[in-house]
């Protein structure tokens, strides 16, 4: 057991890249701070179980807000964490000739009115016959989780007023006049001034533990695979544009790819404030509404969709970009309800409460972590 009543400047709540990333930010800042991790390390959940996409803006044709965001921040976040940014193969976005809520000339005209790079490519290199009515060679690459952590992990190491504590979990947190009391199921008693709630997918659940308000989301239970790529596509990502398709695209520098489908990736969905899936019923109790498991870890997590996914791929890629199965990732990914509408993907940071402050942040894209740098350097 830790000592009693340990007082920090900040309390940082989940050891993903927003949280370390703040925690860093801060440490750097000369403040005292503490992050609070419910799993055995750092970066084990939504982001390293994604894409691994750093979002130029492409992903949006439907939302021109969160395109410009993305790309704004693109170039800062490659220059910066260089050592873990993939940017050496080609990224081909492609638009169906069915079912898709864009053509290749909206695309095209998308891309112009955002300002990020397009160039038009021949879809005959890439695709079967009548699949795609555009493809354009983007400028959009992938970041290697791993490879990020242990960065952060190493920076901070070097900051003596910056603690992580694993395999913690938050059992109250109590709002006095000018401080949270925060109380850990491990027996420890900590007081800040200033809690940060970045926990994405479980940014409900502890803002209910503090006594706030719930964001408007939905939940996915989501899965991500990792192939082997052919020679052919080994140096070649593509996604296929704007509806029910997929990507397929290089996954960090790990010389695997990341295969994800709209339809097929998300298994099951919930719209409660505190998601409900069948699965948590055959979780042996590792997973509820109101502290959420790692799916990746649960033996009720389900089984792989990757046939679908791969027949859904063959319908679009010539036969000489090919691929084949490694191993599945699961996550629950959140969305906000209002995002269904034109599919945007806002980066959302929501102050509750103000001296003593509580704040969570809810992003799907890594690159808008700059997002919380005036809320944190601003409240010293």
């Amino acid at each position: 057991m830790k000592d009693i009543n340990e007082k920090f400047d900040k309390v940082i709540i989940g050891a993903g890249l927003y949280g370390l990333y703040s925690a860093n930010l801060c440490g750097k800042n000369k403040e005292r701070v503490l992050v609070l991790e419910c799993e055995s390390n750092s970066f084990t959940r939504a982001t390293y179980i994604n894409q691994a996409r750093v979002h130029q803006g492409y992903h949006y044709p439907r939302s021109i807000a969160t395109a410009v965001k993305s790309a704004g921040y693109f170039t800062r976040f490659c220059q910066d964490f260089s050592f873990c940014i993939n940017n050496e193969f080609d990224q081909i976005y492609a638009t169906s000739s069915q079912f898709s809520w864009t053509d290749g000339e909206q695309f095209k005209a998308f891309c112009h009115n955002a300002g990020i790079p397009c160039e038009e490519v021949n879809v005959n290199k890439y695709f079967k016959n009548d699949m795609c009515d555009g493809a354009f060679l983007t400028k959009e690459y992938t970041y290697d989780a791993k490879v990020l952590n242990g960065y952060f992990i190493n920076e901070l190491e070097k900051c003596r007023n910056v603690q992580i504590r694993y395999n913690r979990n938050i059992e109250r947190i109590e709002k006095e006049q000018d401080r949270f009391i925060i109380h850990t199921r491990e027996g420890e008693t900590v007081e800040t001034s200033f809690v940060l709630n970045t926990t994405y997918a479980s940014t409900n659940q502890v803002s209910h533990i503090a006594g706030f308000d719930s964001m408007k989301i939905k939940y996915e239970l989501c899965e991500i695979i990792l192939c082997r790529a052919n020679e052919n596509l080994n140096n070649i990502g593509f996604t296929i544009m704007d509806g029910p398709f997929f990507s397929v695209m290089p996954f960090g520098k790990t010389g695997l790819h990341s295969l994800t489908s709209v339809t097929f990736t998300p298994h099951s969905t919930s719209y409660e404030e505190f998601p409900t899936f069948k699965c948590q019923q055959n979780s042996g109790g590792y997973c509820s509404s109101l502290k959420l498991g790692n799916c990746n870890l649960c033996v009720a997590k389900p089984q792989t969709a990757y046939p679908y996914m791969k027949n859904l791929s063959r319908k679009y890629l010539l036969d000489e970009y090919d691929f084949g199965y490694i191993k599945s990732l699961y996550s629950m990914k959140p969305i906000l309800l209002s995002s269904e509408i034109d599919d945007s993907r806002p980066t959302v940071v929501i102050k509750w409460s103000e001296k003593p402050t509580f704040i969570s942040v809810l992003s799907g894209k890594i690159n808008t972590i700059y997002d919380l740098d005036e809320v944190l350097i601003d409240e010293k």
